[in-house]
């Protein structure tokens, strides 16, 4: 029984050298070199386009976390990574092009994989795992908006994200508008004064450079209106908009803020919020440095921020099972980008996940259940489960893991024990069924 697998980038590679490895015949197709989407140059697979770096190694990071997890899992993108790293401090860098020469050799050269240079158009028929991108061909496209309808995105318009724990619990307060919910939202209060002091930092803030394919048509912008354009059309716009105090008393003050930014509920566990209203597209450092102006957010840690860019994804927690397998269809998968995670480690580990999931089903065997406490079991379930209001994709961070039971003030000690316990706990479960390979 062969698979399909559609594309060739970081999470198709690995998705098929895990079928491949598990003795199950691929057909992985690439459209490259006879047609390329707007950010790709290269006919090489596993093409890197906006950075050469896969993050820092260290073990009591995020990254560095996930990337230590694809080794247990025998992961070829890590593999061919190391292996053509360059310096970069405590990150993990590699040479561009020969890093994606040696994946495109290691697959070519993959006795169990067949590779077919076409563009796809139609989903072919049996087990297929759809891992195309955030620029996946518009015929395609129209083939994955059949099986996942509305849900289907092509323009990534995000809030910033901040975990709970640093806020700062003496200035923020719980409470929905006119008292109705149960206090879904943490409101950061302005003064006049504060206010005003954020609102000029934030029209005069630098925004960053859009790539051609990467601009929205106005109705986009109309749609969803970056935070930092609503607020040049005047001052009082965005506190008579996302910011508006209305329905809200300070419990402190008892009066009415002069403004308010509401943070709401990122996942089940409530360990991380977005900021709701702040689509941006300002640059990254100018994001730390105006938001954390907002009062209560002045030691905010931000474990993603604003983004507005192309990205072609599928609204996952609706559509995908734990496996990453399509739940209305048996033999349909995702992998990728195109399932909403963010980043070239994240795609790679989701491609390894789909291919050895597909691969156990296809054999017969139980599917992996990950451990939530490890960096690929809280993607996987941040990505499959349930989801509090919109779903925005989502890179590895630590605010995705669950609390340890005991208070560790440190931030390192505590990154660093949160690692150590979530990589022992995949460590057993990749033991007991077979799959640990390093």
């Amino acid at each position: 029984m062969t698979v399909h697998v559609i594309g060739a980038g970081l999470a198709g590679c690995e998705a098929a050298w895990a079928l491949a490895k598990a003795g199950i015949p691929v057909r992985l197709y690439e459209m490259k070199p006879q047609k390329y989407s707007p950010a790709h140059h290269s006919p090489n697979f596993a093409e890197l386009v906006c950075s050469n770096s896969l993050k820092a190694q260290r073990i009591g990071s995020a990254a560095g976390m996930l990337k230590e997890e694809m080794r247990m899992m025998g992961s070829l993108i890590v593999e061919c990574a190391e292996k053509t790293s360059v310096a970069a401090g405590g990150a993990l860098a590699v040479d561009r092009e020969a890093f994606s020469s040696l994946v495109t050799e290691k697959i070519k050269s993959c006795e169990g994989i067949q590779v077919v240079s076409q563009e796809v158009t139609q989903l072919p028929e049996g087990f297929c795992i759809i891992a195309t991108g955030p620029l996946t061909s518009d015929a395609l496209a129209e083939r994955v908006k059949e099986l996942c309808g509305d849900t289907l995105s092509f323009y990534d318009a995000a809030a910033p994200i901040v975990t709970f724990e640093s806020l700062d619990q003496e200035k923020v307060f719980f409470a929905a508008r006119y008292d109705r919910g149960e206090d879904d939202y943490i409101n950061c209060p302005f003064n006049k004064e504060e206010y005003q002091r954020f609102y000029e930092a934030l029209v005069s803030a630098q925004s960053a450079p859009l790539h051609a394919f990467d601009k929205p048509e106005q109705h986009v912008y109309e749609g969803c209106m970056p935070i930092e354009i609503m607020a040049k059309r005047g001052a009082d716009t965005i506190r008579y908009g996302p910011l508006k105090p209305v329905g809200l008393r300070d419990p402190r003050t008892g009066q009415r803020p002069w403004a308010v930014v509401q943070l709401r509920r990122e996942n089940q566990e409530g360990t991380m919020y977005n900021l709701v209203g702040f689509q941006t597209n300002l640059k990254f450092g100018e994001q730390k440095r105006v938001f954390s102006m907002i009062p209560g957010l002045e030691n905010a840690e931000f474990v993603r921020y604003g983004v507005m860019h192309r990205n072609t994804f599928i609204g996952s927690p609706w559509l995908l099972d734990a496996t990453w397998r399509l739940r209305e269809k048996y033999n349909v998968y995702f992998a990728g980008q195109i399932t909403g995670v963010e980043g070239y480690i994240e795609s790679a580990m989701s491609g390894i996940l789909a291919g050895k999931q597909l691969a156990r089903k296809i054999q017969g065997k139980e599917p992996l259940e990950l451990p939530r406490d490890c960096m690929s079991g809280a993607l996987t379930a941040y990505v499959t489960g349930p989801v509090c209001g919109d779903f925005q994709p989502m890179g590895a961070n630590m605010g995705l893991l669950p609390p340890l039971p005991e208070r560790i003030k440190d931030k390192q000690q505590r990154y660093q024990t949160l690692a150590e316990k979530g990589l022992a706990s995949l460590r057993r479960v990749l033991e007991s069924a077979g799959e640990l390979e390093g």
